[in-house]
Formats: C-alpha cells, sequence, structure tokens
C-alpha cells in the first residue's frame, strides 16, 4: 500500500508540476528553457544554414516538434515519472536492509558548487558516451535507437526524436553510479540546460568552426558522420553526446571529408514506419 501510494501521489505531483512550468515561468522553468533553446538554433538554421538546398522547414520537423514534448513531458506524464519513483524508493528501501543509504565513500554536496557542476557533467556524459555505444551495439537495443536514426534531413529537433524505451535505459544505467552520490536536482537541470544546447548545437543544419575545441565538444560536422547511412564500421563512430574527447580517446571518432551532402539513415530506411504510434511501438516485435 506504501508504494501504491507513492505511486499514485507521483502521478498527480507531476501533473501539477507540468500544469506549473507551463501557467507560472520562472528562471528554474525548463519548459521555457526547452522552446527558448529551440527557437534560437531554429533561428540561427533559417539566418546561416549549412545545407543551403535543404528545405527551412525540413522532412519531419513537426513530428520531431512532437517528440520534443513527448519525450520530456507527456512521457512522464503517462505514467514513467510515478513508476521510476517507486522503483527508486525500492532500491533504497533495498539498501537498507543491509544499513546502506549512500553506496560511495565520499559525500559530493560538501564540494564547492563548481566542482559538483563539473564532475556531474564529465561523470554522466561518460555513462551516456557509453549507453550510446550499447545502443548501436546490443541488437535489440539498436531496434530502439532506429528511431532517432531514421532522420534523413538534419535538424536542431533531430536531436529529440528517440524511442522512449532509450529514456529508460538511459535513466537506469544512470541512477546509481549518479543520484546515489549525492547530487541534488538543481545540479541536474543546469547540466541538462547546458546538454541540451550541445545536442541541438550538434543537430543543427548550421556550420560553426570550433577550431581546438573540436576535439572536446561535439558539433555538427563531426555528428554529421554519426547519422551518415554508409560508414566503414558496422556498429557506428562518433558516439559523443555532448563531448567528443571521449572519441578521440578511445578510437571511434571519424570525420573523413566534409559531410555536409551525405545521405543519412540506414539500410532499408524506406521500409521504417513513418507514422508516430508506429515509432513508438517500434522494437517491441520480433524482426524477421
Amino acid at each position: 500500500m506504501q508504494y501504491f501510494e507513492l505511486f499514485k501521489t507521483s502521478f498527480t505531483d507531476y501533473a501539477r508540476y507540468v500544469g506549473n512550468e507551463i501557467l507560472h515561468p520562472h528562471w528554474g522553468n525548463y519548459f521555457y528553457w526547452l522552446i527558448g533553446i529551440s527557437v534560437f538554433f531554429f533561428a540561427l538554421e533559417l539566418l546561416f544554414p549549412w545545407r543551403k538546398n535543404q528545405p527551412k522547414i525540413r522532412k519531419d520537423f513537426w513530428l520531431d516538434a512532437f517528440y520534443m514534448f513527448f519525450n520530456f513531458f507527456l512521457f512522464s506524464l503517462v505514467g514513467y515519472y510515478a513508476f521510476s519513483n517507486v522503483l527508486v524508493h525500492l532500491f533504497n528501501d533495498f539498501l537498507g536492509l543491509f544499513g546502506l543509504e549512500n553506496i560511495v565513500a565520499f559525500e559530493i554536496q560538501s564540494w564547492p558548487v563548481w566542482a559538483q557542476l563539473l564532475t556531474l557533467f564529465i561523470l554522466r556524459d561518460f555513462i551516456h558516451w557509453n549507453v550510446h555505444r550499447l545502443l548501436h551495439r546490443v541488437p535489440w537495443l539498436w531496434e530502439f535507437h532506429k528511431v532517432h536514426h531514421s532522420v534523413e534531413q538534419m535538424g536542431f529537433a533531430a536531436h529529440l526524436r528517440f524511442h522512449w524505451m532509450e529514456t529508460v535505459v538511459y535513466r537506469t544505467i544512470e541512477y546509481i553510479p549518479l543520484a546515489m552520490i549525492g547530487f541534488g536536482i538543481q545540479e541536474f537541470l543546469l547540466v541538462h540546460l547546458f546538454t541540451l544546447s550541445v545536442g541541438h548545437f550538434n543537430h543543427s543544419n548550421i556550420s560553426v568552426p570550433l577550431g581546438p575545441l573540436k576535439y572536446i565538444f561535439n558539433n555538427p560536422q563531426m555528428h554529421i558522420w554519426h547519422h551518415a547511412k554508409k560508414l566503414p564500421v558496422k556498429n557506428g563512430v562518433n558516439y559523443g553526446i555532448t563531448l567528443s574527447i571521449w572519441d578521440y580517446i578511445f578510437g571511434t571518432h571519424y570525420i573523413p571529408k566534409d559531410g555536409r551532402d551525405e545521405p543519412l539513415g540506414f539500410e532499408n530506411l524506406e521500409e521504417f514506419p513513418q507514422t508516430l504510434p508506429r515509432q513508438l511501438l517500434y522494437g517491441f516485435r520480433r524482426r524477421k
């Protein structure tokens, strides 16, 4: 009954949170940050397009816009937040049986704020880089990840087209090494807004030379090759989410030439579902 009540409370609390985000703008309001960051990169695409022949409203733009709100708000509203909240409490109660509250030997909240943010950012990005590799290398995970790679014309909103199962996979794997260390929600918000901005940048139809910083931060001219239809290796390249440095360290970087007009997608893309309902269910049916 305790967990059932927690589920109900979490469900109503999240619904109230979404309503407050929409009706009451404030500096910590993620809903309007998401819109503002998206509008900023869309304006850059309109003013300084890299692929000038690409339509301003590219193919599947509105589908990706829906994914933006579905993945960040609606998916949690229909129950993910409530389920995950219950599972987190179950996990913590399980640790409590062994007298454990924090599996890490230090309390990171005692560190200076800048050190907390930097540690969270680097650790989280490295975890996400490894999860991204799994999405390409594990066949059943790749089926879900195909939704993101079904993009045929690159633009900022392509960053937000991904299967809801990716949220489950990423959050499950990152929970223990991040939340159990003692990071708070405010630290997650600040880091997430930064990574959201870089993710939009990576997928944008713009060209911004980074100079030596390209070896540290991901960018459109590197990430375009991650989405390329034809690659020399089976499981993909350039897995960097925010940082490109992991790909250079582990030898998974690949930028053979200017990839501005490189065809995107994967083999037999024409057979991939085009409608939202079929994409949301894609990956659960056994492939022939």
